[in-house]
């Protein structure tokens, strides 16, 4: 019986866990910073520069920028991604994205 509450209560932990994570939105009162990226060389005439960029991992914003990146499709454009400000709960990272011309 004891295994059986145990099993009942692990199960429900991770399903709570799931739906939280889910629908959450992280806000942040200060910026994180992130190092300065030396830019190699430009892998071809295609590629795009994506400078800042962050992931939200591990209960923190982590930079994950500074990387050539090939277009998805003909004609598509990259528009960067930027922080946007939430009123007093503080700001939210919106990951850039391709668009097309």
């Amino acid at each position: 019986m004891k295994k059986y509450l145990t099993r009942i209560a692990i199960f429900s932990a991770i399903i709570m866990a799931a739906s939280f994570s889910a629908s959450a939105q992280i806000y942040v009162k200060i910026r994180p910073t992130h190092a300065v990226i030396v830019r190699p060389p430009q892998p071809s005439p295609v590629h795009v520069w994506v400078d800042e960029d962050w992931a939200y991992r591990g209960g923190r914003y982590e930079y994950s920028g500074g990387h050539w990146v090939a277009p998805p499709y003909r004609g598509a454009i990259w528009v960067p991604g930027h922080w946007r400000r939430h009123g007093r709960d503080g700001e939210q990272w919106m990951p850039g994205r391709w668009r097309r011309r």
